[in-house]
């Protein structure tokens, strides 16, 4: 998903609103620095001043007389200044990290409370960017930009009205350039914004083309793609060169000419202003005065034309990070449920009911959320508590739709699915949630040792509890052979450890959890026939009592099953136990017949 570019829209105040409530505990920090930059802004206006007086009554006049208390007044204004910049300074860290942390936590929350489909159709680097670089921009921006602007804005009116006080005159002279100084810089402000933009957006795509070139490598070696990745990254980076080398020529041309400028003001100042003193219009230190404001009124000038431009370009930030706050969960608890049994945050576990396990689809019709054919049309089951179901069928079958539905992941087009006789949205999706425990293909853990990955099942486990799980499973066979046990560290994602290690700690993370209802999904299609044979012994006898979902591609890991179902494009064709199904001769006959085959084939010429 490309960058969002819309950083050209005119500015919003419903926009900035929708920051309101993160920016309102800390308005006391906002209101410090304001007043704070109000004495700064005095005092930079005022320092300029301090030097025409020593000039003209020190330097001209060649005498000390009153140095020592000019000496005192001047030094309490530096530490008035030190102490503002100091405070001011801190009350904008204490706004950028505390509207940061609160913004990334509200995200972190509402990405809690999504569905699964959501997921399906986000992509990861996506929902990353909005929460830490967009999050990262909007925070600086309240932070430092607003009170930058402001600074900025007095520090310029501040300087014209003490320079017309002093001389109109040449106050005009430096007030004529400034309207070709402004429409200069929001100029080049522009392009070099627009500019910025393109490199962020093909720097996300190296970053992309970086990560996939990292993940893929072994696809690429195998498929000997390595030119083609070549050739594909030089395009990428060739279009990072061109925007960057655009963007530092615009640069390369706009700071001479505001230096052009600058020093044109600073000559025309300086030959008229010079005049003046020989006439004795004015001062020598009144000159010296407007000598300063001239070399320093551009800075806030082009302040104030880049800090619009991030303050515009922060909205496409804002729009983005709302944008995700807002988005909806297609599955979300009725108020009263919520009432009753807590959100996935504050959950209200004194109230949930003990789940038997009995699961009734009673005429379920379900389309996939991003889809545009139904997976299911008035599918009818009935699981009594304690039955393990095992579900056969070619990719695409619906599989794993019934199980994401009885897990509430998803809810039905149409139909209803119940839950010990109860309709299912009746109740909490973490009271149900926390009553499954998952086994998939491909199991996910978390950095850390093995031992915190399976107390992930229940944090509260003791040792002992850990480590009993893992010998349910036989995972101890497994840990005693890694080099620091139990306090092996897994890697990122679980990289240090093979396949079949990772399922055998996921079933024992499921295992530890002791869920009313198991779901094991092609848990054991990827892993070698020791670790597969390790996980079957210990299966039948841990899933007896437990409502169990089996999802096999190995229709020998699914014979003790108490039903078996085959399904095909969302049907249920055939029902019934191993020896039932083996008998009738049908379509699970055949598909077992042709996997015993390969695997005696295997056997034999492996």
């Amino acid at each position: 998903m490309k960058e969002n570019m819309r950083g050209n829209r005119a500015f919003s105040f419903h926009t900035w609103k929708k920051m309101l409530p993160f920016f309102r505990p800390y308005y006391n920090y906002f209101f410090t620095t304001m007043s704070l930059n109000v004495l700064l802004v005095l005092v930079d206006v005022v320092i300029p001043l301090f030097q025409s007086y020593a000039i003209d009554h020190f330097i001209v006049p060649n005498t000390l007389n009153g140095l020592r208390p000019f000496v005192i007044v001047y030094g309490l204004v530096i530490i008035l200044q030190t102490v503002c910049v100091f405070v001011s300074v801190r009350a904008a860290i204490s706004i950028e990290m505390n509207v940061g942390k609160d913004l990334k936590r509200a995200q972190f929350v509402h990405l809690q409370k999504l569905s699964f489909s959501y997921y399906n159709t986000t992509p990861v680097g996506y929902i990353h960017a909005r929460v830490m670089s967009d999050t990262l921009k909007i925070a600086s921006v309240l932070a430092w930009g607003l009170v930058d602007m402001f600074w900025a804005f007095a520090y310029v009116i501040g300087v014209f009205i003490i320079m017309f006080i002093l001389n109109w005159r040449l106050a005009v002279i430096i007030m004529l350039v400034v309207p070709f100084i402004a429409v200069l810089t929001s100029f080049f402000q522009k392009k070099m914004l627009f500019w910025n933009r393109k490199i962020r957006e093909t720097n996300s795509e190296i970053t992309g083309a970086f990560n996939e070139g990292i993940t893929g490598v072994q696809t690429s070696k195998t498929l000997v793609m390595e030119g083609l990745n070549d050739r594909s990254f030089q395009e990428i980076t060739g279009r990072m060169k061109a925007s960057s080398m655009t963007l530092a020529k615009l640069t390369a041309v706009y700071m001479p000419m505001i230096l052009f400028f600058s020093s044109v003001v600073t000559a025309f100042v300086l030959a008229r202003g010079g005049a003046f003193v020989q006439e004795q219009v004015i001062a020598l230190g009144t000159l010296s005065v407007f000598l300063s404001y001239a070399v320093s009124i551009f800075e806030p000038i082009q302040q104030l034309a880049r800090l619009l431009s991030d303050l515009i370009s922060c909205q496409a930030n804002i729009e983005r990070v709302t944008g995700l706050l807002e988005q909806e969960p297609n599955i979300t608890d009725l108020p009263e449920v919520l009432d009753r049994y807590g959100d996935a945050v504050h959950p209200k576990k004194e109230n949930w009911e003990p789940i038997q396990g009995e699961i009734e689809f009673r005429d379920v019709t379900f389309c996939y959320p991003d889809g545009k054919e139904n997976v299911l049309e008035h599918f009818n089951l009935k699981i009594p508590a304690g039955t393990t179901v095992a579900i056969v069928g070619d990719t695409g079958a619906g599989k794993s739709t019934i199980v994401n539905l009885a897990g509430r992941f998803f809810e039905p087009t149409e139909g209803q699915i119940l839950i010990d006789g109860r309709d299912y949205k009746e109740r909490s999706q973490l009271w149900l949630h926390s009553q499954i425990g998952y086994v998939l293909q491909n199991p996910h853990l978390f950095s850390g040792t093995i031992r915190e990955n399976i107390r992930y099942g229940r944090t509260d486990a003791t040792d002992e509890e850990v480590e009993e799980a893992a010998v349910k499973v036989s995972a101890d066979q497994v840990i005693a052979r890694l080099e620091n046990g139990y306090d092996t560290d897994v890697g990122e994602g679980g990289n240090r450890l093979s396949t079949g290690e990772k399922q055998l700690i996921s079933f024992a993370r499921a295992i530890l959890a002791n869920p009313a209802i198991y779901v094991l999904d092609e848990a054991t299609s990827s892993i070698d026939t020791w670790t597969e044979q390790i996980i079957q012994s210990a299966t039948d006898r841990l899933l007896a009592g437990h409502t169990s979902f089996v999802i096999a591609h190995r229709l020998s890991t699914v014979r003790n099953a108490d039903i078996i179902l085959v399904m095909k494009d969302g049907r249920i064709i055939e029902r019934g136990n191993h020896r039932e199904l083996i008998k009738k001769k049908g379509q699970y006959y055949r598909l077992y017949a042709k996997q015993f085959e390969e695997e005696r084939m295997l056997k034999v010429f492996g």
